[in-house]
């Protein structure tokens, strides 16, 4: 694992992204329904005003939600702590660069995972060999927006390639 661990979420250093693009329809998990790049209408700042009572107010899926810290190293690692809130033109690009990281944090959290199945010395490296490129490599825009066609296909091969190792669980979870 390198030295810092970019799957810790911090809210306080991200800008509400997954407040504002991700969609949620009303239901058991949330009061209403919610568009795509539609601001939550309980965003105030960066901040939830309902977040200490997200649960009572029927919005369970947003405790359940953690971004693996996606947002705070966009807003902190790719755009240099700049945001949609006070450069409203950067909204688009922010989503999509949001959509790339938490696809990079997928693979890493699955690479960790990895750890436990009992793989040859081959695999093994090259389960390594994926995590430091993507624990090591500091993310620009156009990277995560060619992320998903390149280097991600590449590691869902890997992981096709190496589900002989896992039990039914962990395959379920890889593909989800």
């Amino acid at each position: 694992m390198s030295q810092t661990d970019h799957l810790v979420t911090d809210c306080s250093k991200c800008a509400a992204l997954c407040c504002i693009m991700l969609a949620f329809d009303k239901g058991d998990d949330f009061a209403f329904d919610k568009n795509p790049g539609e601001p939550c209408r309980n965003l105030s700042g960066h901040l939830c005003s309902i977040h200490d009572t997200l649960r009572q107010d029927g919005f369970r899926g947003c405790v359940a939600y953690d971004c693996l810290g996606a947002g705070n190293r966009v807003v902190q690692e790719v755009f240099g702590g700049k945001t949609w809130q006070t450069e409203p033109r950067l909204i688009r690009v922010m989503m999509e660069a949001f959509h790339g990281m938490r696809e990079v944090h997928k693979r890493i959290d699955i690479l960790r995972a990895a750890e436990t199945l009992p793989l040859d010395k081959n695999d093994e490296q090259i389960r390594l060999g994926y995590l430091a490129r993507l624990e090591e490599t500091r993310w620009s825009g156009s990277e995560l927006n060619e992320f998903e066609m390149t280097l991600a296909l590449e590691i869902d091969i890997f992981f096709h390639s190496i589900r002989k190792y896992m039990p039914p669980s962990f395959a379920a979870e890889i593909q989800s």
